[in-house]
């Protein structure tokens, strides 16, 4: 153990293990400000815990010394949803799914993809009218869950949308309490969650599986990205993927491709509601780009201000708060040694809010990105999506998306926080969701 590293005092045998789980966004960046760029927690007897909150040193483990790490335990938690996918597996096998998959998330396929996402955000809003209090996250992770089965299969899989949805969520929840759990209790015991959770990945091997057989079986293999997926070659040698290696990126690219965005999408809402100012910048700049018709790709350039407000949204709340690596082999990190076993937990949450980088860190201020700040700061100061070479392969995606949305629902909508005082908490489970939804009033623009 590295004595000089300091850490919050913890209890005997638990150690920080049950202030973390009572509110671990408040508990880490609470701990950051006390102990400066280190910390320790001790996570029950064994397991150590090091926070990295100096941009350099998240560099080494991200991209220099990645070589050394190994996905933390919430990513490992995690194959028993994704599988050995893109965001699981590791080494080479890693390397050669992304250089497979790359193609399938290049700028030019992405943005053939624009008119879905829009046409989806329209059918979403059929279902409003104005004065209606909606859970307004439910509402978001219907349409991305949409966007993500259109671009996936190529057409809507609406029979059993809401089925996939849900057994999506139990999965996540699965793998959030699993990571964080004292006591790691295997899935053959069949106690309630395990149970739901196997009855839950019954049903989305079943659905992916059969549309996988069904491309198979179909001469032509489409240009969704199932279809770019199955026609996939490796340059070395020549082969393809697996029905097994496809239901794993499937899956992957389902669960990181709807709740990320719709979480995104529901904290904007939130934080417009919060900041008229913004809000009235944000439709000032809709009415000159747009004026009454729908956005496109071709708009993105334009929408400026739209783009700031997703920028400063996924600074303040982050899809992906965290990210651990586990220490495979010896290495030495910003003049600490760290040893096998040991994990190195690096915070979007925290670095995104914190005051060396950011002035007035706390506050929704889209006009701070306008700015050259993305140059001015370390590149580890800001990274929504990850960093090095797992960076997040939809990160292009992801951001068209949150954009073309908000110009669409923007255009026609203003949401309000149904509430006067009403209060609104994060939940960090494996991804930054508000806690029991987020319900709004619908007021429809003149």
């Amino acid at each position: 153990m590295n004595e000089t590293i300091t850490g919050p005092k913890g209890l005997p045998i638990t150690g920080n293990l049950l202030s973390f789980r009572r509110n671990p966004l408040q508990f880490i960046r609470s701990a950051s400000k006390s102990h400066g760029d280190v910390v320790l927690f001790r996570f029950g007897p064994k397991r150590n815990v090091y926070l990295l909150t100096n941009p350099d040193h998240i560099k080494e483990v991200l991209v220099t010394k990645q070589a050394h790490f190994r996905k933390g335990k919430g990513l490992q938690v995690a194959k028993a949803v994704v599988g050995d996918g893109i965001l699981t597996s590791e080494g080479k096998k890693h390397l050669r799914q992304r250089r497979l998959m790359q193609p399938a998330f290049h700028r030019e396929r992405i943005a053939t993809y624009g008119d879905v996402m829009v046409r989806q955000g329209v059918d979403l809003m059929s279902e409003w009218r104005d004065g209606d209090v909606r859970d307004i996250h439910h509402d978001m992770m219907k349409v991305t869950l949409a966007i993500i089965t259109e671009t996936m299969f190529g057409k809507s899989v609406k029979e059993g949308a809401s089925e996939i949805g849900h057994a999506i969520d139990v999965g996540l929840r699965y793998v959030a309490n699993k990571a964080s759990s004292f006591i790691d209790i295997p899935l053959s015991v069949p106690t309630r969650s395990n149970r739901e959770f196997l009855e839950s990945n019954e049903l989305l091997d079943k659905t992916i599986f059969s549309l996988i057989e069904a491309r198979r079986n179909n001469d032509e293999p489409g240009k969704d990205l199932l279809g770019m997926l199955l026609a996939a070659r490796d340059e070395e040698d020549g082969t393809g993927m697996t029905d097994e290696q496809v239901r794993d990126e499937v899956m992957t690219i389902f669960v990181a491709g709807h709740e990320t965005t719709a979480n995104t999408m529901s904290w904007i809402f939130y934080l417009l509601a919060r900041h008229p100012e913004a809000e009235k910048k944000l439709h000032e700049e809709l009415a000159t780009v747009l004026g009454e018709r729908l956005p496109t790709v071709e708009d993105l350039p334009e929408l400026k201000y739209t783009n700031l407000v997703v920028y400063e949204s996924l600074r303040l709340y982050p899809a992906a708060w965290t990210i651990n690596r586990e220490v495979v082999e010896e290495v030495e990190i910003g003049g600490h040694t760290y040893q096998p076993g040991e994990t190195l937990m690096m915070s979007q949450y925290v670095m995104h809010r914190d005051e060396r980088f950011y002035e007035n860190p706390d506050a929704f201020i889209p006009e701070r990105f306008a700015t050259d700040l993305l140059k001015q700061i370390p590149t580890f100061a800001f990274f929504p999506f990850g960093g090095g070479p797992r960076v997040c392969i939809g990160n292009n995606f992801a951001l068209m998306e949150a954009t073309l949305l908000l110009a669409t629902f923007a255009q026609r909508y203003q949401l309000r926080l149904a509430e006067p005082g009403q209060i609104v908490e994060p939940e960090p489970l494996v991804t930054l969701r508000p806690k029991n939804g987020l319900r709004m009033r619908m007021e429809k623009r003149g």
